[in-house]
């Protein structure tokens, strides 16, 4: 089998449901009238037997648990060879720390991310000597797993809710947010789970792509604080609404993507529910809503 991609978690951080919020997805995922979500990995594959990981969710032990491509192969193998950081967001790195039963593995990520977590004495817990930590140049293909070559590009973003300042730049370009061009035998991908701006630069490299895996936190902008769920607007925490001139499903219009994929959902948004108007309206214009354990091909 070849190239391979797997939705470990479709869920932005905090999941579906989360575990503080009473919000109408989030009982109706309890009670099992919409399916639940597990927070933001993707898994692919050149061969569909070595695997690299894009993002270690905090998840991640069930995300592993409930995809059998991933299982160990004998006592200690793994199918698993790296891991893949596209930021330093809380969702997309606490699950390494799962990861540190001296299991051999590399994570690969830029050297601004690489020293979020060098500054963290707890991700010492990973052993130096089994588990590596290799730095990507932006724009430099690099082999991930056996045959799957990924380039880091830069994504309009922000820091880390954690390492934000008095001051926060959510459009800023550089080594903290990236997106990923996935290429194996013939074939490539793109994901993208934070995006503040589709940016001339970005809309370029996008156009005419086989499959991107995109940012889809919120529906509309202020959705958290129209729900009661908060103060900040999806542009305050660097991401691109779905609906709206300014979103994603208008920008993407005319790029001719083959297959476009949300990813990364915040729990308040009303796409999760499979019977909403926003779900038939994100899928009239030709979108996919992710969710766990979906497999796509280019």
């Amino acid at each position: 089998m070849g190239f391979r991609a797997r939705i470990l978690g479709a869920a932005a951080g905090g999941g579906l449901p989360q575990w503080n919020c009473g919000c109408e997805n989030c009982n109706l995922a309890r009670a099992g009238q919409i399916p639940a979500q597990t927070q933001s990995s993707v898994a692919f594959s050149a061969n569909g037997r070595d695997w690299a990981l894009l993002n270690a969710s905090p998840d991640i032990r069930q995300q592993l648990a409930d995809c059998p491509a991933l299982h160990p192969t004998g006592l200690r193998e793994m199918p698993l060879r790296s891991v893949l950081l596209t930021n330093g967001d809380i969702d997309h790195v606490a699950g390494l720390l799962t990861l540190r039963e001296m299991q051999p593995f590399t994570i690969f990520a830029t050297a601004g991310i690489h020293d979020v977590l060098n500054e963290n004495p707890i991700f010492a817990a990973l052993n130096a000597s089994v588990v590596t930590r290799q730095t990507v140049t932006l724009d430099k293909p690099t082999e991930i797993a056996p045959g799957l070559v990924a380039t880091l590009f830069p994504v309009p973003g922000k820091v880390p809710l954690y390492l934000e300042g008095d001051v926060v730049e959510t459009e800023l370009v550089g080594e903290q947010t990236v997106g990923v061009h996935l290429q194996a035998d013939g074939q490539d991908a793109y994901y993208i789970p934070g995006c503040a701006k589709l940016s001339d630069d970005l809309r370029n490299r996008l156009r005419d792509a086989a499959l991107v895996f995109f940012d889809g936190t919120l529906w509309r902008d202020d959705e958290m604080v129209r729900a009661g769920l908060g103060s900040k607007t999806g542009k305050r925490m660097g991401h691109m609404s779905m609906s709206g001139k300014d979103g994603s499903i208008a920008a993407f219009a005319d790029l001719n993507v083959g297959k476009r994929v949300f990813v990364h959902m915040n729990n308040t948004n009303p796409v999760l529910r499979p019977n909403s108007a926003e779900r038939a309206e994100a899928e009239a214009a030709g979108w996919v809503v992710g969710q766990d354990g979906l497999e796509v091909t280019p």
